[in-house]
């Protein structure tokens, strides 16, 4: 890595690296992020969050309100980098314990990029995050999206929602938000694939209730017991889709269209046109069934519900779940943050939410 744009005074010195994050989707790919080191009088290392680096202001995230969202990682890093630099430029090793060093890490862009991540939705204001758990880029890791998941529903949580609304992605979320118009932002979480982390988050933060707000496709793959709904790994079941429509008592002329579909959302159209909803109210009956079993897996009890919604927000079916009203106990408050920080050498030993229970 080439530093760029260094600068060099007696009191400090700046410099930037252009990221480079590999085949890993990341906003911040080929952005600047900047350091600027500083003698100041207070012994010790003293970093700080400078332009185009977020500031936290929600609970929830494993880091102090008001201050930067760097984590934990990173600022172990930093500073033990910053130790070895004073030892390899010859400095006393009481420097350190008589002068300070002020470290500021900054990302010029950083405010424009973070508009296109969850750090509003995470508490997270004014820049992007400085994030990481090994210092490694891991080519095509999901691990950064599904952590993003896990912080949303964890931040959500600790500020006490009433509900948890779980949407596929973000048209499904804006009709979740027409039908839930009292929640707050925070407790709307665009888990895309990853349901099952999703709802095992939810197991461990005590949450006690959620809805499930999707469209057809996902809502077919979790029916059919997926709680990771990538396309890529988990494809539309056609024959179950035609088994389901005989299980309901549909025309014979129904079910075998429906073996014949080419999509989810052919298969709904199917429906439609036969002007026989039973197979698609069905399906998210089924939806809400997995996402229970699910659940009580992982040892929780949550009020749930499954809504399906139209690509124009019509509700198309609905299945709810109702429970003793007792708000069931958090089984680890910790957050991700902490956790990773704790273990960060095992943070992408297991990129999968489900521990092997049944999922590729």
């Amino acid at each position: 890595m080439t530093p760029v744009e260094c600068q060099r005074t007696d009191d400090e010195a700046y410099c930037c690296m252009v990221k480079d994050a590999g085949d890993d989707p990341d906003v911040t790919h080929g952005a600047l992020i900047c350091a600027r080191v500083r003698v100041v009088e207070t012994p010790g290392i003293h970093l700080k969050g400078g332009p185009g680096v977020g500031r936290v202001i929600l609970p929830g995230l494993g880091l102090e309100v008001g201050g930067p969202a760097i984590n934990p990682v990173p600022r172990q890093q930093i500073c033990a980098n910053v130790r070895d630099g004073v030892e390899a430029a010859g400095w006393s090793p009481a420097f350190l314990e008589r002068q300070g060093l002020e470290v500021e890490i900054s990302v010029p862009a950083g405010e424009e990029l973070a508009r296109r991540t969850l750090n509003p939705r995470l508490g997270i204001v004014g820049g992007i995050s400085i994030l990481g758990t090994t210092g490694k880029v891991y080519p095509y890791s999901t691990a950064a999206w599904r952590a993003s998941v896990i912080q949303a529903v964890e931040v959500a949580a600790q500020n006490h929602v009433p509900k948890l609304v779980l949407t596929t992605g973000g048209r499904s979320e804006r009709f979740a938000m027409q039908l839930f118009p009292d929640l707050p932002e925070v407790a709307f979480v665009q888990v895309s694939v990853f349901t099952g982390d999703a709802l095992k988050t939810c197991v461990a933060q005590g949450v006690a209730a959620a809805a499930f707000v999707g469209m057809i496709g996902k809502m077919i793959k979790t029916a059919q017991g997926h709680m990771t709904t990538h396309v890529a790994g988990n494809q539309v079941d056609l024959a179950f889709l035609a088994q389901i429509c005989r299980d309901v008592g549909a025309p014979a002329g129904l079910a075998e269209a429906v073996e014949q579909a080419n999509t989810g959302r052919h298969f709904l159209e199917l429906c439609q046109a036969w002007q026989n909803m039973a197979p698609v109210e069905r399906v998210v009956a089924l939806a809400l069934e997995q996402c229970t079993a699910f659940v009580q897996k992982q040892g929780g009890d949550l009020e749930l519900e499954t809504i399906l919604v139209d690509f124009d927000g019509t509700v198309l079916a609905r299945a709810r779940h109702h429970r003793p009203s007792r708000r069931p106990p958090a089984r680890d408050r910790s957050t991700l943050v902490q956790r990773l920080a704790a273990d960060p050498g095992h943070a992408y030993d297991d990129d999968s939410p489900l521990d092997g229970e049944g999922e590729p």
